[in-house]
């Protein structure tokens, strides 16, 4: 007996026609979502205006006049505008020789920094020798202490060697040793591939030919971010300054707007915010420019991973 399989009849899709999709079921959540992102940028719009308009305000200030400022100090305009208050403070106080004064040890401070903290991080990521994961630690460490804590001691040791009322005490120990400094090139170094380093030990080179040829070159991301952060932090720097130097014409730019801010600030508000700015918008536009650079630097370096 032989038994026969009749297939089971099926839809056949018109010639010409193209078979039906599948309908999407709505996707669940997408309102909230929506919400959640509309939520998140108001609140960074919040916070970024709270952030600017101290900035903002400082700068209309300085385009205030005196009557102004004495009459409607709640006004955010100016009205008239005045560049006089820049051409004033420029000339009161010796802010071309701060400039310069600051200029210099930045640069100095960010080539020592750079060639110290590049040669301490290929040495503490590639060199291994007894105790130097301890070494490092401790080197780290040193950055959890605060300046107050140690700004005693470094005051008599710079006095033990002559250096204090003089540019020195701001420059050597800042190029010398820098822990986040060592820790971000530590932290590039470890992200580049060791094979490089094999292959030349292969053709017969050393650490230093290693170093100066191969690590270095690849550590220019790394080497411009840090050569940013280091000149922000140092043209900022102002406690330093203030214990150390004592002639005027040895001040830098913070400390020259303190003591400005001493002999003008009961006085003319336009005037100090015009200082201010003069201080201010410099490294504001080095930050600026270079911010992309420190974040790619940042999430190249595989901070979070290491």
């Amino acid at each position: 007996m032989t038994t026969t399989v009749t297939p089971s009849p099926s839809r056949e899709t018109p010639a010409g026609s193209a078979p039906a999709s599948p309908t999407r079921p709505p996707r669940e959540g997408s309102a909230g979502t929506r919400t959640r992102k509309v939520v998140l940028h108001v609140v960074l719009l919040v916070g970024g205006i709270a952030m600017v308009f101290p900035f903002l305000w400082m700068l209309l200030t300085s385009f205030k006049t005196l009557p102004q400022l004495l009459g409607a100090p709640l006004s955010v305009w100016p009205a008239p505008w005045t560049f006089q208050n820049f051409i004033d403070a420029w000339n009161d106080a010796p802010f071309a020789q701060a400039y310069f004064n600051s200029i210099y040890i930045a640069v100095l401070v960010v080539i020592g920094t750079l060639i110290t903290a590049a040669m301490a991080g290929y040495a503490f990521a590639r060199i291994k020798f007894r105790g130097s994961r301890a070494l490092f630690i401790v080197f780290l460490a040193t950055q959890m202490i605060p300046m107050q804590v140690t700004l005693i001691p470094f005051y008599f040791l710079m006095a033990r060697l002559g250096w204090v009322d003089s540019h020195l005490s701001l420059i050597i120990p800042a190029a010398l040793a820098n822990p986040f400094a060592v820790f971000l090139m530590r932290q590039f170094v470890l992200s580049l591939p060791q094979e490089l380093e094999e292959a030349a030990l292969v053709d017969g080179a050393g650490r230093w030919r290693i170093f100066w040829s191969i690590i270095l070159p690849n550590l220019k991301p790394g080497l411009g971010a840090l050569a940013i952060i280091v000149a922000l932090s140092t043209w900022n720097n102002f406690l330093l300054p203030l214990v150390l130097l004592n002639s005027q014409d040895l001040f830098t730019v913070p400390l020259l707007l303190q003591s400005f801010r001493g002999q003008f600030g009961s006085i003319n508000y336009g005037l100090i915010m015009a200082a201010s700015a003069v201080a201010t918008i410099p490294m504001l536009i080095a930050f600026v420019i270079g911010q992309r650079r420190i974040l790619n630097s940042m999430a190249s370096s595989g901070l979070g991973g290491r």
